[in-house]
């Protein structure tokens, strides 16, 4: 994929959301963001769901969840939003799914999932749902994977993962779900494995090089990125306190290895707690904290041709601990924390013919 130029990258910011939350969950569907439940200011779960029309740029106050949660995978279904797990007002995984009917303006109870799990990641291919991994109520990690059939309203359970995590980043390419990072209680995981679909069994590949808490994922063309992160103390690390680094390490599929790309090669900004997606050809990482006061607002691209980190337009709200969706050449930053608990909803956009 050629990369665009860096001068047409802009920031759009729209209204605010109307209730202020962060640990939200996004999806979009025809010019419309979905905005599930995460925690109020208070730090309590929400019931609340809000769209917003990305043309008229209006929200409209949807129909509650009847169950409040945080930290729920969100994912549609044709029209429909399909919302999973999370954990609820005692912080407790939660086994409820509800379906959103967006025709019909209503909610629906469906079957519940086989344990309870939050920090579930979800992926939807030809109108199956397919949720991986998760924390259950004894805190452990699980390797749990189940496919979600609407239309039957039935969770068949599928191979599990090799390593039990949640939190972690997904990707869907081609017939397979690559996974990769998460936690295990308080440790960061370094698999990488994927999912073939039609066979239904994992291949594991070479774990990420080095271990960073708070580190973010992305993928380009086939190339899997594992950005920045706090690097802790350890056995091969001489620093005695933890610190931000701007670490980027790169699989290529074709080549079945991980690179350590050099020094050059790292981003700008040491950071972690980052947003990193895909946009007009580049790996783009946004915001996050580092070394200063406040929470990051920079902004910057890499160009795999070129292997090279380009600044970007920065945020118009710096802020750390943001949900963020890819949809319609949009990179949205949604919530998150800034000075608190943020109700910026912004999105990084393209310039067209420029």
């Amino acid at each position: 994929m050629e990369a665009t130029s860096a001068k047409s990258f802009f920031w759009e910011a729209f209204p605010p959301m109307p209730t202020c939350r962060v640990y939200c969950s996004p999806t979009f569907q025809d010019g419309h963001l979905f905005v599930v439940g995460g925690c109020s200011q208070q730090g309590q779960p929400l019931d609340t769901v809000e769209m917003l029309d990305i043309v008229s740029r209006k929200w409209t106050a949807l129909p509650p969840m009847a169950t409040p949660r945080a930290g729920a995978a969100a994912v549609m279904l044709g029209k429909d939003v399909l919302v999973i797990g999370g954990v609820d007002a005692t912080q407790s995984p939660l086994a409820s799914v509800e379906v959103y009917h967006a025709d019909e303006g209503r909610w629906e109870k469906k079957a519940d999932l086989a344990q309870a799990s939050m920090g579930i990641s979800a992926v939807e291919k030809d109108g199956v749902v397919y949720a991986l991994g998760g924390m259950g109520a004894d805190t452990s990690p699980q390797a749990l994977v189940r496919m979600y059939d609407l239309a039957k309203d039935h969770w068949q359970p599928l191979p599990s993962m090799p390593t039990p995590c949640y939190g972690a980043s997904t990707f869907l390419h081609g017939s397979k779900i690559y996974v990769m990072g998460g936690r295990q209680g308080k440790l960061p995981v370094t698999a990488f494995e994927a999912l073939d679909l039609e066979v239904r069994s994992w291949t594991r590949y070479p774990s990420v090089p080095s271990r960073r808490a708070f580190a973010s994922c992305a993928m380009l063309d086939s190339c899997f990125f594992s950005l920045g992160g706090l690097q802790q103390p350890g056995p091969h690390n001489f620093y005695s306190r933890p610190h931000f680094v701007n670490t980027v390490e790169m699989f290529d599929l074709e080549e079945g290895s991980w690179n350590r790309l050099s020094r050059a090669i790292r981003m700008r900004d040491k950071r972690a707690d980052f947003v990193a997606g895909r946009l007009g050809g580049r790996v783009v990482a946004a915001g996050g904290l580092g070394n200063q006061s406040s929470a990051l607002g920079s902004v910057e691209g890499f160009n795999l041709a070129r292997k090279k980190w380009e600044p970007l337009p920065p945020m118009p709200t710096g802020r750390c601990s943001c949900s963020s969706l890819e949809a319609a050449n949009l990179l949205f930053v949604i919530g998150g924390v800034a000075q608190g608990p943020s109700s910026a909803v912004e999105a990084l956009c393209l310039q067209e013919g420029v």
